[in-house]
């Protein structure tokens, strides 16, 4: 949901909202693609997130996270916007971007953040161009593919992503509902199964890469009630075909909240919408504390969904990723790689995905 949610939108933190003079996420939004692959400046948050499992021709582990953030801190101005006195400076919109490489077997984790705001094509989104970009970190579509660039002084990914399944629209009536209310909802579209394929170079070395990655892509203006204090996501690829992605919001008592929800992906794409009642996500002992933040995550995880007559185990391979941001502003979040095993209609499933785990050090609150 990502939030990732798969989903983090910590830049919410960064200024006060707007929410009156956006547009809310409402039920009956009509989809449009490649339209809604891109922009909507007409509500204030949005976030495009890149997770993924890939390795090398021998088999050694990684997974990244690329992510790309607009958050409007002003609002349009249609008379403004023809202005030949207009500055290229002028913020609209903040633009973040996030990225992380995790070295599954060899046991590291380097992560890094920037913030531009569009200036002469600092960072910005564009249908017509097809792009996402935020310096040199950058998605490009293509008519079957996304080219995934993004370049830092430890490592580079360069990758080609070929999307196996339509996107899948989670929610009911066209959108995510994430707390009680109008517009406390998102809309939010997932390309649950990209075939992944690159070069990744790290240490002077650059090593060819395959493997599976997930979009999501979420746009609203505003989703959490003030009760609500974190959320733990999960983007899962069966073995089988099939994906599945399960949120739950955290609320102040301790309790899961009534709106977390998920979404399974059949083999031919079709996807089933699952209320709370579906399902359980529940950590299982074991947690890793930051060094960092302090912040104790739960690391060992069993989902269990009757109708499905699925029981996961859900575990990782390398417990410290942790993104900490620089900022003080910024929450700071566990965004790292998972393995599972269990059982499916009682057959074996294996598989691989991503867990997001906000609100572990102090609350995030998007409610404001």
């Amino acid at each position: 949901m990502k939030s990732k949610l798969h989903c983090f939108s910590a830049i919410f933190l960064l200024f006060h909202p707007l929410f009156a003079q956006y547009r809310a996420a409402a039920p009956g939004y009509r989809y449009e693609f490649p339209r809604d692959h891109f922009n909507h400046p007409e509500f204030q948050s949005e976030w495009w997130y890149y997770t993924g499992n890939i390795k090398s021709h021998d088999g050694h582990r990684f997974g990244f996270e690329l992510t790309f953030f607009r958050q409007a801190v002003r609002q349009r101005d249609s008379q403004e916007k023809y202005s030949a006195s207009k500055s290229i400076w002028t913020a609209q919109d903040v633009y973040l971007a996030h990225l992380a490489l995790s070295d599954l077997d060899g046991g590291a984790y380097l992560h890094t953040e920037r913030m531009n705001r569009a200036g002469p094509g600092l960072a910005g989104v564009s249908e017509s161009d097809q792009h996402i970009w935020n310096g040199n970190w950058q998605i490009r579509w293509t008519a079957e593919t996304q080219e995934l660039e993004a370049i830092d002084p430890r490592f580079e990914l360069h990758l080609k992503l070929r999307p196996l399944k339509p996107p899948a629209i989670h929610g009911e009536n066209g959108v995510s509902q994430k707390s009680a209310g109008p517009g406390h909802a998102s809309h939010y579209i997932s390309l649950t199964r990209l075939e992944t394929r690159g070069i990744l170079n790290r240490n002077g070395t650059s090593t060819e890469v395959t493997g599976l990655s997930w979009m999501d892509h979420e746009f609203f203006t505003q989703q959490m009630a003030a009760d609500q204090v974190g959320w733990d996501w999960l983007s899962l690829q069966l073995d089988n075909n099939t994906e599945l992605m399960l949120y739950r919001f955290r609320r102040k008592d301790g309790s899961v909240d009534p709106y977390s929800s998920g979404t399974y992906i059949d083999p031919s794409g079709k996807s089933f919408h699952l209320l709370a009642d579906d399902f359980s996500l529940q950590p299982h002992g074991e947690t890793w504390t930051s060094p960092d933040t302090r912040a104790t995550y739960p690391v060992h995880w069993k989902i269990s969904i009757p109708k499905l007559e699925m029981n996961l185990d859900v575990t990782t391979p390398l417990r410290s990723q942790e993104f900490a941001a620089e900022s003080s502003l910024i929450p700071n979040y566990w965004e790292g790689a998972i393995s599972f095993s269990g059982q499916r209609a009682g057959q074996p499933v294996t598989g691989a995905g991503y867990l997001e785990m906000t609100g572990y050090d102090r609350p995030v609150n998007l409610s404001r």
